[in-house]
């Protein structure tokens, strides 16, 4: 098994930048394919970002395409999301999440671990 850590939410501004860090530990010789989801308070929780374990592909939802970036430090054992042009919309907690399939689905059913979460508020 593997336990997932979330890092970096925080309050900026509107048109701001943040970076999510998720640390994975445990069983961490294995490259999981992990995502971030977020999620409002009463909402559904939301893909936002994949990667798959050699860091090779990644898909993103197209509220967030061209404003956030997904990578991965395979040494390091980290997933990041740099999160760009933020705005009001963004607010959510964001989750880290990893699966032992290839895949990248959007289905946060499909998702096996889970981190805490980590909270973005942006002010207009």
């Amino acid at each position: 098994q593997v336990q997932l850590a979330e890092s970096g939410g925080g309050l900026v501004q509107a048109g701001g930048s943040l970076r999510l860090s998720c640390a994975a530990s445990g069983r961490t010789q294995k490259k999981y394919t992990t995502a971030w989801f977020r999620q409002i308070t009463g909402k559904e929780r939301e893909f936002v970002a994949g990667i798959d374990g050699s860091g090779s592909v990644t898909t993103y939802a197209s509220s967030v395409k061209g404003r956030f970036t997904i990578s991965r430090d395979t040494v390091a054992n980290t997933v990041s999301l740099q999160m760009d042009s933020l705005n009001a919309e963004d607010t959510a907690t964001y989750y880290c999440a990893a699966r032992d399939s290839m895949n990248i689905h959007q289905a946060s059913r499909t998702w096996s671990y889970w981190g805490q979460g980590t909270p973005v508020s942006v002010s207009s």
